[in-house]
């Protein structure tokens, strides 16, 4: 049933297939849906035609100083916005920029958000800790904006027990879900991935994602070169991000023969490359574990694809 005259703007700067999925449920219960974006990334479901779009400043994965300026090119875009164009809108937040929800404390829309990523706990991956006045700023700000939201989603319980030490209120969980909602893995001998790069008789242990900071993929080098002569295990390193340039310069150092470096496959062409996985791998630095849910361990789950989690115990 959809509610009588409630309008919402969901704000997620760069929109995958989970936004997606929320963005048409709301569709199901508000009369007018919105969403204030740099991107939007179909896969699997496409977005309601009913939807309205706004774009902004697409997100990019830049090293930190860059990222920072984007991430606030779009906040004061979505500034804006709340207060010209959406404010008699209900407003959703969801992911990047991370910041974002923040404007609940200079805006009078009612104010929703669901945290994927626990800020500013995740900096610690930068070595700042607890004392910095950036993290402290943002934990005393984090308070406030809780205890003034709507409604708090999250995705998992160790990361609502993060959230508990900025509010006391009730916080939903809600986990997050893949891309695949049936089990279509393609079997090696149908497999056009593995034709595509003439792949033959090789066990893969894949990595596909980013690779930023948060993600230790050197790890995975280190163990390709502990098994460089066993010829019939392939590493493979899909994505792209900051330190993939590193990487590559590492594996031309040590005359590894047995990593394949590709970029991101095409929304067509990834279930292929997912089904030729013989082992999936996760990774998480340690001092972001807790407070981050990688989404293609939901994908690997998905296929039933033996997965190498590379993070720390109480993740």
């Amino acid at each position: 049933m959809i509610s009588k005259g409630r309008k919402i703007v969901i704000i997620n700067q760069a929109i995958n297939y989970l936004t997606v999925g929320l963005c048409n449920e709301f569709a199901k219960k508000f009369k007018k849906v919105s969403v204030i974006t740099g991107n939007v990334h179909e896969q699997g479901e496409a977005l309601n035609k009913n939807i309205e779009i706004t774009y902004i400043n697409k997100w990019k994965e830049k090293n930190g100083v860059r990222k920072v300026f984007i991430y606030l090119e779009a906040l004061i875009k979505i500034f804006f916005l709340l207060i010209t164009k959406y404010r008699n809108y209900e407003v959703f937040f969801v992911s990047v920029p991370p910041m974002a929800y923040l404007l609940n404390l200079v805006v009078k829309n009612r104010f929703s958000m669901l945290i994927w990523d626990v800020y500013p706990n995740t900096f610690k991956i930068t070595g700042m800790n607890e004392n910095h006045p950036v993290y402290k700023s943002w934990s005393y700000l984090n308070k406030i904006s809780f205890k003034k939201a709507y409604k708090i989603f999250t995705i998992s319980e160790k990361m609502l027990n993060l959230l508990s030490a900025y509010t006391s209120r009730e916080i939903y969980v809600q986990p997050i879900w893949s891309i695949f909602q049936e089990n279509l893995k393609v079997s090696k001998n149908n497999n056009k991935f593995l034709k595509t790069h003439n792949i033959k008789d090789k066990f893969i242990v894949q990595y596909s994602g980013n690779i930023g900071i948060t993600h230790n993929v050197e790890i995975l080098i280190r163990i390709a070169e502990e098994l460089k002569n066993n010829k019939r295990i392939l590493f493979q390193i899909i994505g792209r991000g900051p330190r993939k340039g590193i990487l590559k310069q590492q594996v031309e150092n040590k005359k590894l023969s047995n990593i394949m470096f590709l970029p991101f496959q095409s929304d067509d062409m990834f279930p292929f490359s997912l089904s030729a996985a013989d082992i999936g791998v996760v990774i998480l630095d340690e001092k972001v574990s807790k407070g981050s849910v990688p989404s293609k361990s939901y994908n690997l789950m998905s296929y039933a694809i033996p997965s190498l989690y590379i993070s720390s115990k109480d993740s």
